[in-house]
């Protein structure tokens, strides 16, 4: 990992300079440009002497995942001067905000659909992926999706919004889901390191209740119906896995009062304080008797039943549900 992080990093930092070489031939009296010009030097210098990544303090490895954000940095969380450290709240301020601005509304009742989500990060920023499109045209059409970023916190949270921008450019110009999928794999793919990926549900709603649904290695979102629980399993492999591959998708259809519920592994994996996890087979026979509740109370009652499950133990984990109900 060590190894395929730093010549990324390197292969970035070169360009950095190579960008900055140019404003600086441009604006002479610019000496922040100056001051970043050397930062990327030294950098560079580090990675050729090997002591790249490591705190200037205590010689210990600096969090991979601030490196990653920023590979000019040269302490460890343990060792930031105090206006280092306010920086650093200031970023992650930041940073959450600008993700919440990313989710969609709350409580949506549209084309025949009701729509209703829970997102909590477990820390400030969180690597769930989660979206709601309504293209402007006049077929009733709606796309949702709900993922899941390995990994955790600034990282992760960068990531999410790169499938963001991804999804949202490609569902605009209005390619076949099967096939968009397979574009967003490519993209994503090519645009991060070989670690990155991301497990995730994105579906397609008609306004007569048809769902045209594909499962990138993600939870088997549950499929609520009056004849009882249909769990939907992955139709590929996460995105960024493999640059080459294709994917499939499945149709089902709602009828009145029909719901999905889609969900994180912050749900079904998390644990009590015996080490036990909560797991998808305790959750489907929760919702199984659900199917008359709406999505804002069929979300409460998972939550107060994870709640009582977990008996106090802290949330390690992102979560998010999201429950679509065929209203008509």
């Amino acid at each position: 990992m060590g190894e395929i992080r730093d010549k990324f990093l390197r292969e970035l930092l070169i360009e950095r300079r190579r960008s900055l070489e140019e404003a600086i031939s441009k604006f002479k009296e610019s000496e922040r440009l100056v001051q970043l010009l050397n930062e990327i030097d030294a950098a560079l210098k580090r990675m050729r002497e090997g002591t790249f990544g490591l705190c200037e303090v205590c010689q210990e490895p600096i969090e991979e995942e601030r490196l990653i954000n920023d590979p000019l940095i040269t302490a460890c969380l343990d060792h930031l001067t105090a206006e280092q450290q306010r920086a650093l709240e200031e970023d992650l301020d930041l940073a959450s905000r600008i993700q919440s601005k990313l989710l969609p509304k709350q409580n949506l009742n549209l084309n025949g659909w009701e729509i209703c989500y829970q997102y909590e990060p477990a820390g400030i920023v969180s690597g769930d992926y989660l979206d709601l499109v309504i293209p402007q045209t006049e077929d009733g059409m709606l796309f949702f999706l709900l993922g899941d970023v390995a990994g955790k916190g600034i990282s992760a949270s960068m990531l999410m919004a790169h499938l963001h921008a991804i999804f949202r450019s490609l569902i605009s110009a209005g390619t076949p889901v099967q096939q968009l999928v397979t574009q967003a794999n490519r993209i994503f793919c090519e645009s991060t390191l070989s670690t990155h990926f991301a497990t995730l549900v994105f579906a397609r709603a008609d306004h007569s209740g048809r769902i045209e649904i594909c499962n990138a290695g993600h939870c088997a979102p549950l499929l609520l119906q009056k004849q009882g629980v249909t769990a939907l399993d992955a139709t590929g492999l996460p995105i960024g896995m493999f640059c080459e591959g294709g994917y499939t998708t499945r149709e089902v259809q709602l009828g009145s009062g029909d719901c999905l519920l889609l969900y994180t592994d912050g749900l079904t994996e998390t644990v009590n304080g015996d080490k036990t996890e909560y797991g998808e087979e305790r959750l489907v026979k929760l919702v199984a008797d659900f199917h008359e509740l709406s999505p804002q109370a069929m979300i409460k009652a998972c939550l107060e039943d994870l709640r009582g499950f977990q008996s106090g133990t802290p949330k390690v984990d992102d979560l998010t549900i999201m429950v679509i109900r065929r209203a008509v």
